[in-house]
């Protein structure tokens, strides 16, 4: 009989009980309702032991001794669910046999309305096999409070008592968020270990996690180089190169999945030098040279913010070369005895000096001879001779009338035409085209003549122009194309003519052969408008050649570079800046700090020199790069500099042109920042200068020199004086104190020493000490002196100086030694340890500056760029147009530093060409192609390669 829930147990179970112990009994039994019968039955019986049964003999001999069929054994239990949201989940048991199966959840019988329940057959036992289902929803398990979880398990009842089930947990899923922890970009060496660390959301269930490299998962069965810790953290064993990308964590659940931050790996290589070269050949042909070497970093080369190879990339050593000896004439010998042809001869020999080391031979000849009877030799003639000569005599004074009848005749001819006007001269036609009142003189006020030479008077060398000629007689709007004049065969141009075209207006003057005159009329007809007039004006006021300070050469379309030597400060016109077949006196003038205004306002700084080029207001086609040194302190690890680049307008104000870090498409100008200098891209000439500003919170600091100079000459008297100067950290300033003080016969005691000078308001002060008082005596009353610091700020007075007088006790006395103490109050400072005996007359000592160039001051030409034009046509070719893979000019830039602010380059019609130019700047001292083929062969582009190695000179 079936025994459920509410149903009472019969008579007929006692054989059942019977056959078990009480404890057993109560065991499987469910905790329903019985009979009275069967409870007394119970109580009677069911503590006692089977052997009380067995010795009482109250059983009957008819019970059998095992139930009539097995336990009820579960097929299927009920597993743990997760509640998804609202969806409820199906708990299911199966067992076999079962008269009964009901679900028991959190202590309490489930309702028997909610069960689902089927029943089938065993085919092989042929027991009852009975299946349950109940549902869960989310409502029944919120109702549970408290810090127990809710559980269902199954009972199944046979004839011979109940099984349970294993408890079945329902939790409701959830997935929080926000992660624990979420990884954290880095900047790591190659081969460095890297931990990428992440906590996952909170869940129910936990979360599994993933990592994703640049949004592929990461499977460390196929990359052993990648490890994934039990607390989800991800370890790079050894870091490579194709490790760098972007790694995110990934949490999923049953209920959401949730990406954490990306986090950047950069997988940096720091460079390497590579093998010295060969030493190069003296580059003196003659007398005293240099030899040099170089190497380049890369072995490997610096990748990814890599830092560069520390020391020199080249060496230098001295070599001297023989110089060639030309040879030269011995003074000619005696005459000698006349001889029988009544001439004597002469000898000479070329020994003063003989020709040595390659040097040329003596020209002319070793011997001369002439008559030496003065014509009155005597000479009997052969034979017939005399009547030869008496007749040629009277065929030349013959050929002689005709050819000045001929003459004559001529110049009667030509008296005619001249009187008639039947035709009209070559030279007056010559001087209507060159109409004298189209050309003026240049001004006599005018400092900067670019040709301080008259012009050439044209009318009085019409004769010699030939060649088709052109009207300059014509307006600013007429029109650009010239009509040739004369066409005559007789003025075919002559190969080697140069024509010089002077205008008043412009600052302008052409040399062109002939050839390019009757090809391009453009050439003669340069005309300025207003606005150059103007430029030209002010600038005559303003700007001052004086030597050292500034450098001038013509330019075309071929371009070339405009240095002022040991300054620092150039100007680099790439080839296609000015258009074909025009050319321009360019200039580039350093400005006297005493003969112009500051750019700096408030609390800005001067970190420049103020630098002119021009002309301004021409046409340029592509961008020029102005190389200027500064004194910024750059290296800090946070930026401490706002730099700013000022322009000075016609008026004499200055104006920003852009802010570095702040730039945007309408920024007429791209500002390259290097440690010592910056170069700057800019299609308007004109007057620049760079300033500076301190950002919050840190100070800025300038880079300063200090320089201490002496008498050069022994002193008669008793008074000797020290000079300090405090002065940028720049070429162009220390030449010029080395220029002022060799005009007052002073020298340079010791190299000059670095200073940074802190934007804190706080005096520079400078003191002696340690003076042999015995001998000398110090006539500063104060115990130090101090520059205040908006003098040496605002770069307002130049150069600064502080002098320090001292008095010896005799003129014997000559041995000087002391000490000179140079600090910003509460910054740095420096010692000058000085020990010199001012009797003796000490050489100079200005060393180069630091940012100095043994360039010339000018190149025009392909001889001004490091890289030939055909190499950079093939550069420009293969990446100026835009790559799916980013294998373009923006990786070419990045290679080499210049990816700051790339929609700069993005707007030129060449942007390769543009980095290029830039690259040229930069290299200008040791442009060698070894950085430009390293950015190139990481970039993958070996065609262009092959090109460089075949045409270039690497």
């Amino acid at each position: 009989m079936a025994v459920g829930p509410g149903a009472a147990v019969a008579l007929s179970v006692c054989p059942v009980a019977t056959a078990l112990p009480g404890s057993e009994l109560w065991a499987v039994l469910p905790q329903t309702r019985l009979s009275p019968l069967a409870l007394s039955w119970w109580r009677r019986f069911g503590s006692r032991d089977s052997s009380d049964y067995s010795e009482a003999e109250v059983l009957p001999d008819s019970f059998p001794s095992a139930p009539a069929e097995p336990l009820p054994e579960f097929l299927l239990e009920p597993e743990d669910a997760f509640i998804v949201k609202n969806r409820p989940v199906q708990l299911r048991c199966r067992a076999s046999p079962a008269t009964q199966i009901y679900f028991k959840c959190n202590g309490e019988w489930v309702n028997q309305n909610d069960h689902i329940t089927r029943e089938s057959l065993d085919q092989i036992t042929g027991l009852v096999v009975r299946e349950v289902d109940i549902s869960v929803s989310r409502t029944q398990v919120e109702e549970l409070f408290g810090l127990e979880d809710y559980w269902c398990q199954c009972v199944a009842w046979s004839s011979a008592g109940t099984t349970k089930s294993n408890r079945a947990y329902v939790r409701i899923a959830y997935l929080r968020k926000n992660f624990e922890q979420e990884p954290l970009g880095r900047e790591v060496r190659l081969e460095q270990e890297v931990l990428l660390q992440c906590r996952p959301p909170e869940g129910m269930p936990a979360a599994e996690v993933d990592w994703l490299k640049n949004e592929d998962v990461i499977d460390p069965s196929q990359d052993s180089n990648f490890l994934i810790t039990i607390d989800h953290d991800l370890i790079i064993k050894q870091a490579r190169l194709l490790d760098t990308a972007n790694y995110t964590c990934v949490a999923r659940n049953v209920v959401a999945k949730r990406r954490s931050s990306t986090a950047t790996l950069i997988v940096y290589v720091s460079g390497g030098w590579s093998s010295w070269t060969e030493w190069s050949q003296c580059n003196a042909q003659c007398g005293r040279g240099w030899q040099r070497r170089t190497r380049s970093c890369t072995n490997p080369a610096p990748l990814n913010g890599g830092a560069f190879c520390e020391g020199p990339p080249f060496q230098r050593v001295t070599c001297t070369t023989l110089c060639p000896v030309d040879g030269g004439w011995t003074e000619w010998a005696k005459w000698s005895a006349c001889g029988t042809e009544c001439t004597h001869w002469r000898s000479r020999e070329c020994q003063a000096p003989p020709p040595m080391n390659g040097g040329k031979h003596c020209s002319g000849s070793m011997m001369e001879s002439k008559n030496c009877t003065e014509g009155l030799c005597t000479r009997t003639l052969a034979p017939g001779m005399g009547v030869a000569v008496y007749a040629g005599l009277v065929v030349a004074l013959l050929l002689c009338v005709i050819l000045a009848l001929c003459v004559g005749g001529l110049a009667y001819r030509r008296r005619r035409r001249h009187l008639h006007g039947d035709i009209t001269d070559s030279s007056s036609a010559l001087t209507t085209a060159f109409h004298p009142g189209n050309y003026k003189p240049p001004r006599q006020d005018n400092p900067h003549p670019l040709h301080p030479s008259a012009p050439p008077d044209l009318t009085a060398t019409a004769g010699a122009f030939r060649g088709p000629l052109f009207s300059l007689q014509h307006g600013v709007n007429d029109s650009p194309h010239k009509i040739p004049m004369t066409t005559s065969p007789l003025l075919d141009p002559l190969p080697s003519l140069k024509i010089k075209v002077y205008n008043s207006s412009t600052l302008s003057s052409l040399e062109l052969p002939a050839d390019m005159v009757s090809g391009d009329g453009e050439i003669l007809s340069l005309k300025s408008v207003g606005t150059v007039g103007r430029e030209r004006e002010y600038h005559s006021h303003t700007l001052s050649r004086e030597p050292g300070l500034s450098t001038s050469a013509t330019l075309g379309n071929l371009g070339g570079r405009l240095t002022i030597p040991n300054t620092g400060v150039s100007l680099l016109v790439p080839p296609g800046t000015i258009p074909q077949g025009k050319f321009y006196e360019m200039y580039l003038i350093i400005n006297k700090w005493d003969k112009t205004t500051l750019p700096s306002e408030g609390s800005q700084t001067v970190l420049s020199p103020v630098v002119s080029c021009g002309p301004s207001g021409m046409l340029l086609n592509r961008p020029v790069v102005l190389t200027l040194p500064h004194c910024a302190q750059l290296d800090t690890p946070t930026p401490d500099w706002t730099l700013t680049l000022k322009t000075q307008t016609h008026q004499g104000a200055w104006e920003e042109v852009l802010t570095v870090g702040e730039e945007t498409l309408s920024s007429p100008c791209y500002l390259q920042l290097e440690e010592e200098c910056c170069h700057v891209l800019m299609e308007q000439l004109g007057t620049y200068g760079l300033v500076g500003q301190s950002c919050p919170p840190q100070p800025a600091c300038k880079r300063l020199q200090l320089a201490l100079f002496a008498p050069r000459a022994p002193c008669l008297s008793l008074d000797y004086s020290l000079r300090i100067y405090c002065i940028h950290d720049t070429p162009h300033a220390l030449k010029e104190v080395l220029d002022l003080e060799r005009s007052l016969g002073g020298v340079l005691l010791e190299d000059p020493k670095p200073l940074l000078f802190k934007d804190s308001y706080h005096n520079l002060r400078l003191s002696i000490h340690d003076i042999p008082h015995t001998h000398w005596r110090s006539k500063l009353l104060a115990k130090y002196q101090e520059i205040p610091f908006y003098h040496i700020w605002s770069g307002s007075q130049r150069p600064l100086h502080c002098t320090f007088s001292l008095e010896r006790g005799s003129l014997a006395v000559s041995q000087l030694t002391c000490k000179i103490c140079v600090r910003q109050v509460e910054g740095e400072g420096q010692i000058f340890q000085l020990h010199t005996d001012i009797q003796e007359t000490l050489p100079p000592h200005s060393p180069l500056p630091s940012g100095g160039t043994c360039l010339p001051s000018s190149q025009v030409g392909p001889y001004a760029f490091r890289l030939p034009d055909s190499i950079r046509q093939k550069i420009c070719a293969s990446l100026d147009a835009p790559s799916a893979r980013g294998c373009d000019w923006r990786l070419l830039a990045r290679s080499l530093g210049f990816d700051r602010y790339l929609n700069y380059f993005a707007t030129k019609p060449s942007p390769t060409g543009v980095l290029l130019d830039l690259w040229e700047a930069c290299h200008q001292g040791d442009a060698d192609l070894v950085s430009l083929a390293t950015a190139l062969e990481e970039m993958g582009k070996s065609e262009v390669l092959v090109v460089m190695t075949t045409d270039g000179d690497c």
